[in-house]
């Protein structure tokens, strides 16, 4: 009796450690778990990385896509000019807003379709609107790709269809171009509404477009985004939220539970890191030595996404340029840069912001030729948790 007990007991933590082996390691990384392939959480306004998984690898993207053809469409100024629809894209496979050929309807509506019901045909005709043709628009694509840092990515189409191999991204690069996106406060207004009505020219009633995202419905945080799917791209997911001013991206690329792994990501980096101000903009107080002080600004607030923990490591210094002599400080001009200020994280610089010298003095023309040398202020500033 003991015996057989003694084995069943065996038995039982020899399960349980197979299953503790099974575990993914991302989730004792940092404490979630995504069923995606490729997945990645960044902070909006920073940049910063807060989760990853597998985010640098190229896949297939497939209605995502939509998101660098819906800013190119914003920035071309044409968003109040009427498309007249082709014969190529109004017949253009997959999802659709059937879209007539010969049909007008304003570059806005077609960007709104685009966004919320993943309209191949849309993205066909703001490509011919946009670029003068399909290959005129690709190569849009790919240079502000190139601009904006997506360094493994090649676009081949408006749509993210399954008709060219080389069409490919990865996780990172999708939340780089979200990051870029949402700068934009029409792409903010498209990409969160939840039903948009256009007029239908051909017929006696109006297009009705309700939005594919389901996280608006399902995450109270969330503020937009764009789905996807191919038969080969799988389910692929680009989606945005905010709690407490910090805005998060989440990308997730072949994911057969993204809804769930998005929200999970979201929670996840909501309870972990906090935005957290380390200098305000405006007058550097730690700057005590003459000409500088009182007359050295930043031009904006400096944040950075921290945990707990991460508070009392953030150091920052401020490194100006050695003043000229005292018979010179009458020739200082206004907003010029003097210098920059610097935070590190782990022995890591994280932020690099120019410090300007403010003066009501007319500026000075050759004012860096009166600098010899640098010195640097560390500012002690440390932040309680």
């Amino acid at each position: 009796m003991m015996k057989s007990l003694n084995t069943k007991i065996g038995v039982f933590i020899l399960i349980a450690a197979l299953l503790f082996l099974m575990i993914p390691g991302e989730v004792f990384a940092s404490g979630i778990g995504v069923s995606a392939r490729s997945a990645i959480l960044i902070e909006q306004e920073t940049g910063r990385v807060l989760y990853e998984k597998d985010a640098y690898t190229q896949r297939r993207i497939a209605s995502i896509t939509k998101i660098m053809t819906a800013i190119l469409a914003i920035e071309s100024g044409k968003m109040n000019e009427k498309v007249t629809v082709s014969h190529n894209a109004a017949g253009t496979e997959g999802s659709s807003l059937y879209l007539k050929e010969g049909e007008k309807i304003t570059l806005e509506n077609l960007v709104y379709g685009l966004m919320l019901r993943s309209g191949n045909d849309a993205a066909v005709a703001i490509a011919e609107e946009v670029g003068g043709s399909l290959e005129g628009f690709v190569t849009l694509m790919n240079q502000k790709a190139e601009e904006i840092g997506m360094s493994h990515t090649v676009f081949m189409n408006p749509h993210g269809l399954d008709d060219h191999e080389n069409h490919l991204s990865t996780a990172y690069d999708m939340a780089i171009l979200t990051q870029y996106a949402m700068n934009n406060e029409t792409y903010r207004i498209i990409s969160s509404t939840k039903v948009h009505k256009a007029p239908n020219a051909s017929e006696d009633w109006d297009y009705v477009w309700r939005n594919k995202n389901k996280l608006l419905n399902l995450y109270s945080d969330s503020t937009g985004g764009k789905t996807g799917y191919t038969k080969r791209a799988k389910r692929t997911l680009v989606s945005t939220a905010e709690r407490d001013g910090m805005t998060l991206i989440a990308v997730t690329l072949d994911a057969p539970d993204d809804w769930n792994d998005h929200i999970s990501m979201f929670n996840w980096g909501f309870s972990n890191y906090e935005l957290t101000l380390l200098e305000p903009k405006g007058t550097l107080k730690a700057v005590k030595k003459e000409p500088y002080k009182g007359n050295v600004v930043l031009s904006r607030d400096l944040t950075y996404p921290l945990t707990k923990e991460e508070r009392n490591q953030v150091k920052s210094t401020i490194q100006l340029v050695k003043p000229p002599d005292r018979d010179n400080w009458d020739k200082l001009g206004s907003n010029e840069p003097v210098g920059m200020y610097f935070v590190k994280l782990n022995n890591e610089t994280v932020i690099k912001a120019p410090i300007i010298y403010e003066s009501t003095k007319k500026e000075a023309k050759g004012f860096w030729k009166l600098f010899k040398d640098l010195f640097t202020i560390d500012t002690g500033r440390e932040l309680n948790g």
